[in-house]
C-alpha cells in the first residue's frame, strides 16, 4: 500500500542546521534503500508561493507569504507500507528527526490497483475504498 503523508509545521524562515540536514539525509537514504521512502519533497517558505482558488467560477490568486496560517505544509513523503500502522511508524520516526509539526498520513489510490483505462473497474474500486 502507499501513503502520502502530508507534514504540517510552523513556517520557517531560515535553514536548517547542518546537523539536521545531516540527520534528515540519513534517514531518507535508509528509507530508499529498503524501499519504504518511495518518494520526498521539502517545501521552500511561502514567500515564494502562491495559492490559487476557484470559487463560483472565478480564480483568485494570492501571493505568499500566508501570514494568516498557523501551520503551513512543509513537505510530503510518497511512503510504501504494509498497513496504515507500519506507515504511522514510519512518521513518527520522521517526526523524531524533523521536529514539531504533524503529519496527515492518507492511502493513495494507486493506477496498479484497477485498469486505468476502464473507468468502471477505476469506479468500481473507489467505491470499495469508501466503503472501508
Amino acid at each position: 500500500m502507499r501513503f502520502l503523508s502530508i507534514y504540517k509545521t510552523v513556517e520557517r524562515n531560515t535553514p536548517p542546521t547542518a546537523e539536521h540536514v545531516a540527520q534528515m539525509t540519513k534517514l531518507i537514504e535508509e528509507g530508499m534503500r529498503n524501499g519504504t521512502l518511495i518518494s520526498t519533497e521539502g517545501c521552500l517558505p511561502t514567500a515564494l508561493g502562491a495559492r490559487v482558488r476557484q470559487a463560483d467560477g472565478k480564480v483568485t490568486v494570492t501571493d505568499g507569504p500566508f501570514t494568516e496560517s498557523k501551520e503551513v505544509v512543509g513537505g510530503f513523503a510518497i511512503l510504501e507500507a504494509k498497513s496504515k500502522e507500519e506507515a504511522i511508524e514510519m512518521v513518527r520516526q520522521f517526526l523524531e528527526v524533523a521536529g514539531d509539526g504533524e503529519c496527515e498520513i492518507r492511502q493513495i489510490f494507486t493506477a496498479s490497483d484497477v485498469a486505468p483505462t476502464d473507468p468502471s473497474a477505476v469506479h468500481g474500486r473507489l467505491k470499495e475504498q469508501y466503503a472501508s
